[in-house]
């Protein structure tokens, strides 16, 4: 596996190559596959990063009616609450792209503030019935989903996904596990497992900023799976977009 660092003067400088990078990547995949599974990031550079694709020249060619979109985690909020990374992606690119192939949007199953069931009863029932959806794309013969490109993330803390310091580790074979007692707000999170997000051709981190800087330094220390951030890799590259705030320690 193939672990690359791509340094910048700052944040958005890292979204712009990030933009780069997904426009090139994508439309190369896309002249060998029929079509391609992406997963997105929340935060602030993993929004910034879409807010660029968007911008870019080259978007409006993509083909994006092959690309199969999904979220790393998101927020167990309403439909539309504006915390929602499927609803601040929507604003920043998705809603803006005409070819764009709704059935192919895999945005995670929203609360349900109406219900007279308990917020974290719906939260189980809806990793489960997601886990459902995600089943249908597995390949035969594999346990776990296939993205092309990852978009990731990574909090102060190391946390990546809704996958946080101290929590359990989803069992083997677990695609997607209800987070009932996240340390951000909301408590109640969705996310993929490791094992799941790992299962990417290619992921690409995207983190600025001097907070990053001591788990940074643990991702490239001699013992990375201390943090969350340390336990994922891609099965070909790994990409680092990175500010130089943020990689000061390594």
């Amino acid at each position: 596996m193939i672990r690359e660092i791509i340094k910048f003067g700052d944040g958005p400088s890292v979204a712009v190559a990030a933009a780069d990078a997904f426009i090139e990547t994508a439309g190369n995949l896309l002249k060998a596959k029929d079509e391609i599974h992406v997963c997105l990031t929340g935060g602030t550079l993993g929004i910034l990063s879409l807010v660029k694709i968007s911008e870019h020249p080259g978007c409006e060619a993509l083909a994006w009616d092959r690309i199969h979109i999904w979220w790393g985690d998101d927020r167990f909020v309403p439909l539309g609450h504006p915390d929602s990374n499927a609803k601040q992606a929507k604003d920043a690119l998705l809603g803006q792209l005409l070819m764009l192939d709704d059935s192919k949007v895999h945005a995670f199953p929203s609360f349900d503030p109406a219900s007279a069931v308990p917020i974290d009863e719906q939260l189980d029932a809806a990793a489960e019935a997601f886990r459902a959806e995600v089943a249908k794309y597995v390949p035969a013969g594999q346990t776990q989903p296939y993205f092309d490109i990852s978009f990731v993330g990574m909090g102060p803390d190391g946390h990546v996904l809704s996958l946080f310091p101290g929590h359990e580790i989803p069992a083997a074979g677990v695609t997607v596990i209800a987070e009932h007692n996240s340390p951000k707000p909301p408590p109640q999170r969705l996310s993929f497992s490791y094992e799941a997000i790992n299962n990417s051709g290619e992921i690409w981190f995207t983190v600025g900023g001097a907070d990053k800087a001591e788990a940074v330094s643990v991702a490239f220390s001699d013992a990375p799976t201390r943090l969350p951030v340390g336990r994922v890799h891609a099965v070909n590259k790994t990409v680092w977009f990175i500010d130089d705030a943020a990689a000061a320690g390594i």
